[in-house]
């Protein structure tokens, strides 16, 4: 079994001294590190970390929230380790995968995402039915209004190209194109 390390920072200006020094006192004998904003979803070090990791290893890192994205990202690195055999600990927030009572905190974290997750899709739902209630549409508004379409029509007949009569319009061609196709069979 291998304690393998993981690192990240958000900024050039910031350091991962403080996970690295804490993530070598636990023991880990190899640290990748990324120095990248956790939204993103191409990460080097944490690539380069995954494909490392063999069955029975352990990920460790200094918090959850250097690691995954959103909850439900973490959840879903954890699961791939786990089914690849692969433990995780946190050293912050004393989680450890590799024991009964981990993996139990980590699923009851795993539920209160999903949880969370499904309050946020039904209050969505019931404020787009309000809405709709109200008379209300959401999306955004047309860009081409059948004023604009019709002047559209107008610079057409004339001998405009499509492209003119977007850039006369200022509009997008493409926008105006699905607007004269939409419009007539």
């Amino acid at each position: 079994m291998a304690l393998i390390g993981y690192a990240r920072v958000s900024t050039a200006e910031q350091d991962t001294a403080l996970q690295t020094d804490a993530l070598r006192k636990a023991g880990c004998e190899r640290i990748f590190e990324d120095t990248v904003s956790g939204a993103k979803a191409e990460r080097l070090g944490l690539g380069s970390a995954l494909a490392y990791l063999r069955d029975g290893d352990v990920l460790m890192v200094w918090r959850l929230d250097r690691l995954g994205r959103s909850l439900a990202h973490l959840i879903e690195v954890v699961a791939t380790l786990e089914a690849r055999g692969i433990g995780f600990r946190s050293l912050t927030e004393a989680i450890d995968t590799t024991t009964s009572g981990g993996r139990l905190i980590f699923h009851v974290f795993g539920a209160l995402g999903q949880f969370e997750r499904d309050l946020i899709r039904e209050r969505t739902k019931a404020g787009l039915t309000a809405a709709a209630a109200r008379g209300r549409k959401g999306g955004r508004k047309p860009v081409i209004t059948a004023e604009r379409l019709q002047r559209a029509r107008g610079h057409i007949a004339k001998g405009l190209s499509v492209r003119e009569a977007a850039a006369r319009l200022k509009i997008g061609k493409t926008t105006l194109y699905a607007a004269l196709q939409a419009v007539t069979p």
